[in-house]
């Protein structure tokens, strides 16, 4: 029995996936467990009344578990790792908020329009702390083993390296060789590559916010 699940349409282009590192996450996690799931694609600019439904903040992504719609990546891969518990992507406690600033730190940088404001500086602190972890724990945040973090982790990476490189020129420093080896790891999964939103979608998809 697939799971149904509801994720962003690419911007313009409502038949192919979006630009969400959330829905790409819990995306992750149903690969890497090998559990069937079908696609709903949906369209946030419009969305259908149908979805509304489901989801009435109109949020995604959202997941049906046993007739129930439920949303908040969080929440869902926390389900799924019950439901679905083989093979395990748990994250240690201790490990489980590795990295977890980069992507605040990532969208200030992202949308700002003072080259002085610190927002820079302030990304690069939390790449470097992520690179300090791997090199003492990885190549992964828990080690060996993939786990739940990384693929929270992921998707936001990917997001950062290619809208920056956009929209700023901008690249992770050369210097930080393990989150450099990290990106391509995980980039290079074949679950990431089957989930992730074409370059073009990620850049169109921020374009809004960059230029608010």
């Amino acid at each position: 029995m697939a799971l149904e699940i509801c994720v962003k349409a690419a911007a313009g282009a409502p038949d192919i996936l979006g630009d969400c590192p959330f829905c790409q996450r819990v995306l992750l996690t149903l690969e890497e467990k090998k559990v069937p799931y079908k696609l709903n694609l949906v369209n946030l600019s419009d969305k259908p009344q149908w979805f509304l439904e489901i989801s009435p903040e109109g949020k995604v992504p959202v997941v049906k578990f046993d007739d129930k719609w439920v949303a908040d990546s969080d929440v869902i891969v926390g389900i799924i790792e019950d439901k679905f518990p083989e093979p395990s992507l748990k994250t240690p406690p201790e490990f489980a908020h590795v990295g977890s600033k980069i992507f605040g730190t990532f969208i200030s940088f992202l949308k700002s329009k003072d080259a002085n404001n610190g927002s820079e500086q302030d990304l690069v602190i939390e790449l470097k702390a992520l690179d300090e972890h791997l090199k003492g724990h990885g190549p992964f945040i828990a080690g060996e083993k993939i786990t739940a973090v990384d693929l929270g982790l992921g998707p936001k990476l990917y997001h950062l390296e290619i809208t920056l490189g956009h929209f700023k020129k901008w690249t992770v420093p050369e210097s930080l060789t393990y989150v450099h080896n990290y990106m391509k790891s995980i980039f290079g999964r074949e679950s990431f590559v089957k989930t992730k939103a074409a370059k073009e979608h990620v850049i169109e998809g921020w374009a809004p916010k960059v230029n608010a």
